[in-house]
Parts: structure tokens; C-alpha cells; sequence
């Protein structure tokens, strides 16, 4: 049996491709967030097994979602993700076969800018572990870019998922102000500091490797907002952490 995982909030304008491509798989388990739009609405359209939980980050969303599964195996996926065809057969054969010693998967992610894949700038095969035995599984429990672990033998899949991050400029300026501020707050968690030849030459030194040294530019200009986009991540990042150094500093 296979259990799907998808925690969510707010996803009206998505989820319902998302669930579409993940129909087939055994039991959906819906962790939302007490979404005020249409969210919930759609999901009961695919499920029963929704439960709302307050927001308490990443890690925590899916490590309470775990235990509300029942499959012998999970496949997570985001509300911006869809499980292509090809996928979903490869997952089926490999789950099928009575042979199977991998405890995990990794698959493939194609990442597109609205509409227009991105082939570079480390855009693939950006390899996310995805499937895996659930009495394997473990959740990192980072603030941001939290991922499973899996403890036993780990293979690649050859089909892969498809991932819409980028619907527009706002959305994506929203994320990169989310994301940015949940990295700066683990790195200060941490004892990290920045100074100002960071804040200046980090983003600047991603943003050439991401645009020039992997190749970024061959997208054309997707290639170059994502670049873009995510040199102010790292710029954003690196204000907040020094931003959280001071204040520290000043109420100590």
C-alpha cells in the first residue's frame, strides 16, 4: 500500500493538478494548515484523510503527517508538484516487484518558470528523496529545505516529478521573503554571523555561479530571473541574519 503526503495552506489555484496526478496511489493524507480559501474544498473532492494542524514549520507539518499515514509506503509530494504518467508507472513496478531492496527513492524534479522548463542552472536533475518505506523515514527538522532520511538503501528513479514554483513575480518575491527569513533564523540559531563583505560578494558569487558556471544563461530569460531571483534570496538572507545579530548585540 501506498500513502501520499501533501501538507498544504492555501494552494486553491494549484492543489487540484497536484491531486489529479497522485489519484492512483492508495490512501492521500492532507495536512492543512487552516487554509481560508478553497483549499479544503478540493482536497474532500480526493480524500477523507484531511486533518488541519496549526502552522509549527516544515518538518513538523510532515512529521505529524507520517503518523497519520498507513501505507507500508510514502510518497511526498507538494502542492506545486505533479507525478507525471511515466512516474507513476516506474513507482507502481517498483513497488510490485517482490525483488525490491531499496528502502528509498530519489526522483528526478523538472523545474519550470511559469511555463518554460528550466534545463540549467543546477535546475536538474535537482534529485529530491521522495519515496521511501515508512518504518525507514526519519524528518530533518530544519526550519527551511527540511528533507527526509532515509536509514537502509537508497536507488534513483529515471521518470520525474514536475515543479510550478514560479507562477508569478509577487508569488515568487513573497517566497523569497519567507524562505529568506526562516534561513537567516536557523543560521542564527546556529551562532552564524554575516558582515558586510558577505551581504555584498555572496549573493553576487551565486549569482554568477547559478547564471554563468552552471549554465543558466542557456534558458534564456527564465535562466536569467531565476538567477535573478535567487541572488536576492541570498541577499535578503544575509541582511536578516546580520539584522538579527544586531539586535541581539543591543539587547544584551
Amino acid at each position: 500500500m501506498i500513502s501520499a503526503l501533501l501538507i498544504c495552506y492555501n494552494e486553491e489555484k494549484i492543489i487540484r493538478r497536484c491531486l489529479e496526478s497522485i489519484k492512483w496511489i492508495d490512501e492521500i493524507v492532507v495536512v492543512d494548515a487552516y487554509s481560508t480559501d478553497e483549499t479544503l474544498k478540493i482536497c474532500k473532492q480526493y480524500t477523507d484523510k484531511i486533518y488541519e494542524k496549526k502552522w509549527e514549520g516544515f518538518s513538523r507539518q510532515k512529521i505529524f503527517g507520517l503518523t497519520k499515514c498507513n501505507g507500508d509506503w510514502i510518497f511526498s509530494i507538494d502542492a506545486d508538484e505533479i507525478c507525471t504518467e511515466q512516474l507513476k508507472e516506474e513507482i507502481i513496478n517498483k513497488i510490485k516487484n517482490s525483488d525490491c531492496k531499496e528502502d528509498g527513492f530519489l526522483i528526478p524534479r523538472k523545474n519550470y518558470f511559469k511555463n518554460h522548463r528550466l534545463k540549467f542552472g543546477g535546475s536538474y536533475p535537482d534529485y529530491q528523496l521522495r519515496l521511501f518505506r515508512k518504518t525507514k523515514a526519519t524528518v530533518n527538522e530544519r526550519l527551511v529545505h527540511e528533507s527526509f532520511k532515509v536509514d537502509g538503501i537508497i536507488s534513483k528513479l529515471k521518470n520525474c516529478i514536475e515543479h510550478y514554483p514560479y507562477r508569478n513575480f509577487n508569488q515568487y518575491l513573497e517566497k523569497i521573503n519567507t524562505y529568506s527569513s526562516l534561513s537567516a533564523q536557523e543560521k542564527f540559531n546556529l551562532g552564524k554571523k554575516t558582515n558586510l563583505f558577505l551581504i555584498v560578494f555572496n549573493p553576487i558569487f551565486e549569482f554568477k555561479k547559478n547564471y554563468f558556471l552552471q549554465l543558466g544563461f542557456l534558458d534564456g530569460i527564465a535562466g536569467f530571473y531565476k538567477a535573478l531571483f535567487h541572488f536576492l534570496s541570498k541577499l535578503y538572507t544575509q541582511i536578516k541574519l546580520w539584522e538579527l545579530n544586531y539586535s541581539k548585540k543591543n539587547n544584551e
